[in-house]
C-alpha cells in the first residue's frame, strides 16, 4: 500500500539538486587518478541511472517536484561510499572492506554535502541511504522513511540488473572480478540457494559460493521489489530472461524460473493504477 504524502513537502528545490550533480561529480573526478580507473567510472555510470531510474519511478508513483528532488538527491549520493571504498581496499565487497553505506555517510558527512538541507530532513536522507543496502528494512522507521528507501532500493537493482546482464550477454568477453566478486564459475548451484528462491526470499549473500549462486541470488531481487513501475521495467526490458540464459540448464533452474515468472506475473496484475498521494 502506497503512503498519503500530501503533507510531506521537503523544502528542497530543483536548484539544490543540480548543486547536488556538481558536488557529486567533483568527488567521482577526485578519484579518477592512476590507470585504474574502470571500476570508479563504472560506479559512476550506475549512480547517473540510478538517479534517472529513480525521475521514472517516481513519475509514474506521481511523486510531487520536492519529493522527487529529495529522490533524486537520495539517488545521487546512494554509492558516494563506493569511491573512497575502491581507493582504500581495491574492492566493492563490503565484506572484504567496509559497509559502503556507511562510508558514504560520513563522506557526505565530512564534506558538509547536505548542509543546505534542515535537520530533519538532513537525518532522513542520511537515513534512506544507510539503509539501502541492507537485508531488510528496519520496521520501526516511519512511513516516509521507508517509502523513499523502498524506491531508492527498486532504483538502485534496477540498474544494477542492466549491468551484470550487459556483461552476461557479452559474447568473448573477459572476466570481471569486480562484477562477479571474484567467484569460481563452477558447475551446479548451492542447494541453500535454491531453497531460498524456491520460497521466495531473496538470498543471504554470505550464502553463495559460485558464480552462478550470485546469478541466482541476482534473480531472487525480485521478492525484494516493491513499486508496480518497477515490476513493469523488469518484464520489458528481460532482466530475468537474460539472467537465466546467463545459466546452465537444469530441472531445478526450470523450476526456479517457472515459479519466478509466475510470481512476476501475479504482481504486475496487481494494484494496476497504484500512485502516491502527491
Amino acid at each position: 500500500m502506497l503512503p498519503d504524502l500530501s503533507h510531506f513537502k521537503p523544502h528542497i528545490s530543483p536548484e539544490q539538486v543540480e548543486t547536488c550533480k556538481k558536488r557529486f561529480q567533483s568527488v567521482v573526478d577526485s578519484y579518477k587518478h592512476g590507470s585504474d580507473i574502470e571500476n570508479i567510472v563504472l560506479k559512476e555510470t550506475h549512480t547517473k541511472r540510478v538517479y534517472q531510474e529513480i525521475i521514472f519511478l517516481g513519475t509514474e508513483l506521481g511523486l510531487g517536484e520536492k519529493q522527487l528532488c529529495l529522490a533524486q538527491i537520495t539517488a545521487l549520493f546512494h554509492d558516494i561510499g563506493r569511491f573512497e571504498q575502491y581507493a582504500r581496499y581495491q574492492t566493492f565487497m563490503d565484506r572484504q572492506s567496509e559497509n559502503h553505506a556507511i562510508l558514504g555517510v560520513k563522506a557526505l558527512k565530512k564534506l558538509k554535502g547536505l548542509n543546505f538541507l534542515e535537520k530533519s530532513l538532513k537525518s532522513l536522507v542520511f537515513r534512506i541511504i544507510l539503509y539501502h543496502n541492507r537485508a531488510v528494512l528496519p520496521p520501526k522507521e516511519t512511513p516516509i522513511c521507508l517509502f523513499f528507501s523502498k524506491l531508492l532500493r527498486d532504483a538502485d537493482k534496477l540498474d544494477i540488473w542492466r549491468v551484470v546482464t550487459d556483461y552476461y550477454c557479452q559474447k568473448d568477453r573477459g572476466r570481471n572480478k569486480t562484477i562477479e566478486l571474484d567467484l569460481p564459475d563452477i558447475p551446479g548451484i548451492s542447494k541453500t540457494v535454491s531453497k531460498c528462491l524456491m520460497n521466495q526470499t531473496i538470498v543471504d549473500i554470505n550464502q553463495i559460493s559460485s558464480l552462478n549462486d550470485l546469478k541466482l541470488l541476482q534473480i531472487g531481487w525480485i521478492f525484494d521489489l516493491n513499486f508496480r513501475p518497477a515490476f513493469k521495467a523488469v518484464q520489458s526490458r528481460r532482466y530475468l530472461e537474460m539472467i537465466f540464459e546467463a545459466l546452465p540448464p537444469s530441472k531445478e533452474i526450470r523450476l526456479i524460473s517457472n515459479m519466478v515468472f509466475a510470481y512476476l506475473e501475479k504482481q504486475n496484475l496487481n494494484n494496476e493504477h497504484a500512485t502516491v498521494k502527491p
